[in-house]
């Protein structure tokens, strides 16, 4: 397989390197992997923090910023960040308000998070954590005890982000995070797998003309393999099965997500056919984002993730914000 890489060894120092000299409004620790907005800490603010394996850009690092994360923590390619990274990024953002960790449902994640978490309050700073299980597809899978967390991120990274920047107590912010994530569901679809530096080769395999429906973003097996559907077809599948766990009553945020190697044409057709299934189900959209947010190195495919919202949901879904990988209002 081709790569625009040096050797596997360096992909992620490589890229470190690549987003300070991209990003100087952004502190990047390449040798320590901690990235933090340069204001950091900001006086009189909860920050928040999260953290995962490499691979998934802009999801962590391309979120930090103004009004989303305060700090974030990559490991290697689909590898947890250490407790030594969090803990480091956390002394770095805390302004005395505390810090929430925004933390994926992946046991890595989940069992060093929680590992930091002690360490930080060792040190005197208050932590809270919530943490992202939206995906509907795969409960209990090889990496994941229960569902999985995906697209959600996201939405609890921007909302809850928004809600620190405009000065909300820790326990607020913790309880919005909480409740964006309690509002959303995820499903996503491979079209084909996912290579990774290290191996050089997919990571499973998907013989041509087949699919995978529910995949997870680290190439989890799904619901089930199908022969190759239309983008209408897809999204019939996907929304039905969203909405059969979220059932919402109000209207929805939605974020058409790109595993990586998908092209924005083909994610905007998708788009078309998620808003038409969403109308025949009656349900309402308030905001759409289309485009590859939470990926999965160079897989092709795509995610859906609703999140049912409220009109003060919705302002902090709308507040500026100014990171790499997301930009409004500012």
């Amino acid at each position: 397989m081709k790569m625009l890489i040096n050797v596997a060894e360096t992909v992620v120092a490589d890229a470190l390197r690549g987003l300070a000299a991209s990003h100087p409004e952004l502190t990047v620790d390449v040798e320590n992997r901690v990235i933090v907005r340069r204001d950091a800490p900001v006086p009189d603010k909860v920050a928040l923090l999260s953290g995962g394996g490499s691979g998934h850009e802009p999801l962590h690092g391309g979120f930090v910023g103004v009004g989303m994360l305060d700090a974030a923590c990559p490991g290697e390619v689909f590898t947890s960040p250490v407790p030594d990274q969090m803990v480091r990024a956390a002394a770095a953002v805390d302004s005395g308000k505390g810090v929430l960790f925004v933390v994926k449902n992946y046991t890595g994640d989940v069992l060093n998070f929680e590992m930091a978490a002690e360490l930080a309050e060792d040190e005197g700073i208050q932590v809270a954590k919530v943490l992202v299980d939206d995906d509907v597809a795969v409960t209990d899978s090889t990496h994941t005890a229960g569902r999985r967390g995906t697209g959600a991120t996201l939405f609890v990274e921007k909302i809850a982000g928004a809600a620190a920047e405009e000065g909300a107590p820790l326990e607020r912010v913790e309880a919005i995070a909480r409740r964006v994530n309690a509002s959303s569901r995820s499903f996503g679809v491979a079209l084909s797998p996912c290579t990774t530096p290290a191996k050089g080769g997919p990571t499973f395999d998907l013989p041509a003309g087949e699919l995978e429906l529910g995949v997870g973003i680290h190439g989890e097996p799904g619901r089930e393999r199908r022969a190759m559907m239309t983008s209408r077809e897809i999204a019939d599948y996907a929304v039905d099965a969203v909405l059969d766990d979220l059932r919402p009553d109000s209207p929805v945020l939605v974020l058409v997500n790109g595993m990586g190697a998908t092209p924005q044409l083909e994610l905007y057709g998708f788009a078309a056919e998620v808003h038409r299934v969403l109308g025949e189900r009656r349900v309402t959209v308030a905001r759409t984002l289309v485009g590859n947010y939470v990926t999965s190195l160079d897989m092709a495919g795509a995610s859906v993730t609703l999140c049912q919202v409220d009109e003060d949901l919705l302002r902090l879904w709308d507040a500026p914000v100014r990171t790499a990988g997301l930009r409004w209002g500012c």
